[in-house]
């Protein structure tokens, strides 16, 4: 009854989603959604007919916004309950999990007199592959409901998606269904290869495999991509996601063995604008050309900013120029600078690795706006950071014993590869 009532609702349409991918190691499974319109079955009728006649329950979901309370919150989830309402304005477990908690995932199970049944918020809080549950339900308590909070197992899922480049990666990942964290892995995976802010083209395409992670069946997030490949220019660039065993470091390689991980990342930032380059430049505080020894990365205040590479801090402290600013020995001579931050996360002395959190970005020192100034020094001589992030070496390949097992998962992935674009073509037409 509950999907029929479903159907009401909608009255009607058709949805587009990525492929769901189930499929043992070696094996290859695709499903395809494919939909029509149909006439509501309460076409030239009214749903409030219903109301009294038969008994039914009706489901909504939805996300929690920072601004909610609970009228607004009951009011979009179509419930009409004052008792409801009332529990949750006082009740603590709601006060502590819900209000202000943006983006948590809310379903609502109400009756067919819209009176609440059921409220269920479902998050999670930390990689240790569980999520948080708080359900909020009716009882025979003298206020009507009770609240519990308790955890559930996180399950995962593939899913494949791809695109075509209209005007930029995260308008295609949006026009494909695709988590902005997972169009973000796929910037970083390519970095060394293509800058997704200059390189890409019109008609360039995607296709990447990701986890997704579902609670009680509701989709809650994103997880790891676990393959991809990005056609810039008329090149393709692929590569795989593969662990030696369960207790091994994980990384991406490119499907002929070669490890895409660099000694340095392509940007301290993920994905960010680049405002300055590298090289002479108009100066926006003192009016005068001179040159730009970094590259400046447009970013809102407490914006995370990553150490590029492994290394020593050399110097955490303060610039009346650079205001917050942290110096990162990398070894060889090389010393990568980060400056104007908000906030510095390291000391000097500290040992860091590549893709840890340094600090955020701020506006601090001589800035004329929020952003962070990234630096690249070779025994003091100032460098390009893109053309060394592109230069640097790479990590070791894939060992020769199990190279074998490596070439079987890349072949699969291969395949992937060209049927998606032929369920992209079947998914349009």
């Amino acid at each position: 009854m509950a999907a029929l009532c479903g159907l009401f609702l909608l009255g009607g349409g058709g949805a587009f989603a990525v492929a769901n991918l189930q499929a043992d190691e070696g094996e290859v499974v695709y499903q395809r959604l494919v939909s029509n319109d149909v006439p509501s079955l309460m076409a030239g009728k009214n749903l409030s007919s219903l109301v009294g006649q038969h008994d039914f329950l009706l489901y909504r979901s939805d996300r929690l916004r920072s601004n909610d309370t609970a009228e607004s919150l009951l009011e979009r989830l179509g419930v009409n309950d004052p008792a409801a309402a009332a529990f949750l304005r006082r009740n603590n477990l709601v006060h502590q999990n819900v209000w202000g908690r943006h983006g948590r995932f809310v379903t609502a199970e109400v009756n067919n007199n819209f009176e609440l049944q059921r409220l269920t918020v479902r998050w999670v809080t930390d990689d240790s592959g569980n999520f948080q549950r708080l359900t909020i339900q009716q009882s025979d308590k003298i206020d009507g409901f009770e609240a519990q909070l308790d955890q559930g197992e996180l399950t995962k899922t593939s899913r494949l998606a791809s695109g075509v480049i209209q005007s930029s990666l995260f308008a295609a990942a949006d026009a494909a269904n695709l988590p902005d964290p997972v169009a973000i892995q796929l910037a970083e995976m390519f970095s060394t290869n293509v800058n997704f802010h200059k390189d890409l083209r019109k008609g360039d395409t995607f296709t990447v495999v990701y986890e997704a992670l579902e609670a009680d069946g509701e989709p809650l997030r994103s997880g790891r991509v676990l393959s991809a490949e990005v056609v810039n220019k008329g090149k393709a660039y692929q590569a795989l996601w593969f662990q030696e065993s369960d207790n091994a470091k994980g990384a991406y390689y490119a499907l002929d063995g070669s490890n895409l991980r660099r000694a340095f990342l392509a940007s301290p930032l993920e994905f960010s604008r680049v405002s300055s380059t590298f090289g002479s430049r108009f100066h926006p505080i003192k009016k005068t050309w001179r040159n730009h020894n970094g590259i400046d990365y447009a970013a809102t205040t407490g914006t995370p900013i990553r150490s590029i590479g492994d290394g020593v801090v050399q110097q955490s402290g303060w610039s009346n120029s650079y205001g917050n600013v942290v110096y990162v020995d990398h070894g060889q001579g090389r010393v990568t600078v980060y400056a104007h931050m908000s906030r510095r996360d390291v000391a000097t002395g500290e040992k860091i690795s590549q893709g840890q959190l340094i600090g955020a970005v701020g506006s601090t020192g001589m800035s004329t706006g929020p952003h962070l100034h990234f630096e690249f020094r070779v025994n003091g001589e100032f460098k390009d950071p893109q053309i060394i992030a592109r230069e640097s070496a790479a990590a070791a390949p894939i060992a020769k014993e199990i190279k074998q097992r490596f070439d079987a998962l890349a072949e699969a992935t291969r395949l992937k590869f060209e049927v998606a674009p032929l369920m992209m073509q079947a998914s349009a037409e």
